[in-house]
């Protein structure tokens, strides 16, 4: 007989049990990870300098031999900057051009809205609306001018309507420029990202203060504080629609023998429409809500009459003033996404000849005249006084009722009184005392190892990076009491913003519902609603988050819903064909095909809130809010863009930790 003999790794796969062997097999798989096999290299070089930084730095704060001092060259350019702000070249042939070419366009629209006056103005917007929208569009476009005019806030409206025009116009041929080539180039887009997120993230009020040494106070210093916010979302936008063409399209396209610029103008961008549209209607939201502190440094209009409504806190007058911000708002969003799709629609149903046909466009003009020159010879070019209806006491009488009745007391909920101390005890509280109380390199391991397990080595690089340019300007303690504000105020907005766009996404009549109202969060200027907030939530931290949600929350749902219904019908009919449920369709077809636009849902959260933070400092949330607050106020430089700098820094770890990079995606780990 001949003997039999068994291997080693055979007589081993012979003892196993059949339950250990999809364990094994489950473990070999998991070790083949790419995120795997990154933690554990990361891990073997935590445990190789974490002790070496623990020996050598044995404090957890950021370590003082490690910060840089930028207060004084900081100083010396704010100096040099008002010595040679009337002499030097740069100032006289570049700063000075842009300045005197902003004048000039806000104010030859703004004369041009006072010679149609109230008359031609009106019958203007709404014949326009119903030329490129419609019936219902001119109607909504006619009541909310009048609204204006009842609420005797006629003149600043077209003061804010011909500042946010040229802002508007400005933020969008910007964006539109910049969403070609980040679009059009990987490696573009990849240098784009830190732009956008500087200029969406850094607050208003840090590079209020440079924007002021160098343009003044006035119109020309709005105007740009406007821009350097409003822009970024239709840069994002028009990359995200070119970047997510129909790849089949695009193919057929190309093998017809169309050159780069047909395939463009007749291919990537037409498919890019939604998203277009999407960035324009979001650069008008952004630009409008920021006139209130475009106010601040000289802007004017409406902003300015809300910022002294709430500096003798009369929510009444600041309402007042926050309602056509709004209007306006809603006015020009309907009529540009109508005339968008008209645009886009077959010329056999109207679409090109509604905006096309000059006899019509004719008649528009010559009953605008007329109207305009009715107008003028009735001796009124502005709203009547006689026709304004005041506001002002109903509303602080409101307010004063929900003060009484919701603070406190409320049987069963409690009150927000109660609310704002169970989310500052029990969320902020400890989040806040777990960032602080974790050593400064074992933070940096951990945004490494985050970044790392969802991108590449450069995307664990930038977010570190980030993190430790907290610690070297010296304001680690307080960036970490922000970071925990708006990791708290995220998370609620997503949670709170998905399961809204999931519901809006299925449901056409919650839209439309939903739409007027994410129209008055985003639009409203924050400062409107910062009163009644504080006084149903107390000052502090609680405030500042239920600002921050409210404002970052319409982004959110917004573009859940547009990329869950922009999901290939072809995929949603194939996975009805095969029996799936909607819940089915929704987590195996919807989700994962609308992974880029959550994703630039969860971007926006995060820019928003962080945008946000700054109301934080006004009410007494502390940290980098407060910095760049006092900053502004102080005329302190360093201060001020300190703390503003290190809220970018937050935002830039934030979305990478958050944004994975495309070359993960391509392969698939």
């Amino acid at each position: 007989m001949t003997a039999t003999t068994t291997s080693p790794a055979a007589e081993t796969a012979a003892d196993r049990t059949p339950a250990e062997e999809p364990r094994a097999g489950r473990l070999r798989t998991a070790v083949r990870r790419p995120a795997v096999r990154k933690l554990a290299l990361l891990a073997v070089v935590a445990a190789v300098l974490v002790p070496l930084a623990h020996a050598q730095w044995g404090s957890g704060s950021w370590p003082h031999a490690l910060t840089v001092d930028v207060s004084e060259p900081l100083g010396k350019t704010s100096d040099w900057i008002i010595d040679n702000r009337d002499s030097h070249p740069i100032f006289l042939y570049f700063f000075g051009q842009i300045s005197n070419a902003v004048i000039v366009c806000v104010r030859a629209v703004y004369l041009a809205l006072l010679a149609l006056g109230w008359t031609g103005v009106t019958a203007a917007t709404a014949l326009v609306a119903w030329r490129v929208a419609g019936v219902r569009v001119a109607v909504t476009t006619l009541v909310s001018l009048a609204v204006c005019g009842l609420l005797g806030m006629w003149v600043p409206t077209m003061q804010t309507l011909a500042l946010m025009a040229v802002a508007v116009t400005v933020s969008v041929v910007i964006g539109v420029l910049l969403g070609l080539a980040g679009g059009l180039s990987e490696r573009m887009f990849r240098t784009l990202r830190p732009v956008l997120d500087t200029m969406q993230v850094l607050p208003a009020f840090a590079y209020l203060l440079p924007v002021v040494l160098i343009f003044g106070i006035g119109v020309p210093g709005a105007v740009l504080a406007t821009v350097i916010y409003a822009a970024p979302p239709m840069a994002r936008l028009t990359a995200l629609g070119l970047r997510n063409a129909d790849a089949g399209v695009l193919e057929a396209v190309a093998s017809l023998g169309a050159t780069f610029r047909q395939r463009l103008l007749s291919a990537r961008l037409p498919l890019a429409r939604k998203e277009l549209l999407l960035g324009v209607n979001q650069t008008i939201m952004m630009a409008l809500s920021m006139a209130v502190i475009a106010s601040m440094i000289g802007g004017g209009g409406l902003g300015d009459r809300v910022y002294q409504a709430l500096s003798t806190v009369d929510v009444g007058k600041a309402l007042a003033a926050g309602l056509p911000i709004v209007l306006l708002a809603v006015v020009l969003d309907r009529t540009t996404a109508a005339a968008g799709e008209r645009l886009g629609a077959d010329p056999d149903e109207g679409g090109h000849r509604l905006l096309r046909g000059w006899p019509a466009w004719a008649g528009v003009a010559v009953i605008t005249a007329v109207l305009a020159l009715a107008g003028r010879f009735s001796g009124s070019l502005t709203w009547p006084d006689g026709w304004v209806f005041a506001i002002e006491d109903p509303v602080n009488q409101a307010k004063e009722w929900m003060v009484d009745h919701l603070y406190s007391g409320v049987p069963v909920v409690g009150g927000t009184a109660d609310w704002a101390s169970h989310y500052v005890t029990l969320i902020l509280d400890p989040l806040r005392q777990g960032l602080q109380g974790l050593p400064w390199y074992g933070v940096l391991l951990i945004v490494a190892a985050l970044a790392w397990a969802i991108g590449t080595w450069a995307t664990a690089l930038t977010a570190t990076a980030a993190m430790a340019a907290i610690g070297v300007l010296g304001v680690w303690e307080p960036s970490m009491d922000t970071l925990c504000q708006v990791l708290a105020a995220v998370a609620v907005t997503l949670v709170l913003g998905f399961a809204i766009g999931i519901a809006a996404a299925r449901s056409t009549r919650l839209e439309r519902l939903l739409r007027p109202v994410l129209d008055v969060c985003q639009t409203m200027p924050q400062f409107v609603y910062l009163i009644p907030v504080v006084a149903l939530f107390g000052v502090g931290r609680a405030p500042a988050a239920a600002a921050a949600i409210v404002y970052a929350l319409p982004a959110v749902i917004r573009i859940t819903t547009q990329g869950l219904r922009s999901v290939d019908p072809a995929a949603m009919e194939s996975s009805r064909s095969l029996g799936a449920t909607r819940g089915q369709q929704l987590r195996q077809v919807q989700l994962p095909l609308a992974r880029p636009a959550l994703l630039l849902a969860v971007n926006q959260g995060v820019v928003l809130v962080l945008a946000v933070v700054i109301i934080g400092g006004l009410v007494g949330s502390g940290a980098l809010g407060y910095d760049v607050v006092f900053g502004l106020a102080q005329g302190d430089l360093a201060t001020g863009l300190v703390a503003g700098a290190a809220i970018v820094c937050l935002g830039l770890m934030l979305d990478r930790v958050t944004q994975p990079t495309k070359r993960r995606d391509k392969k698939g780990a």
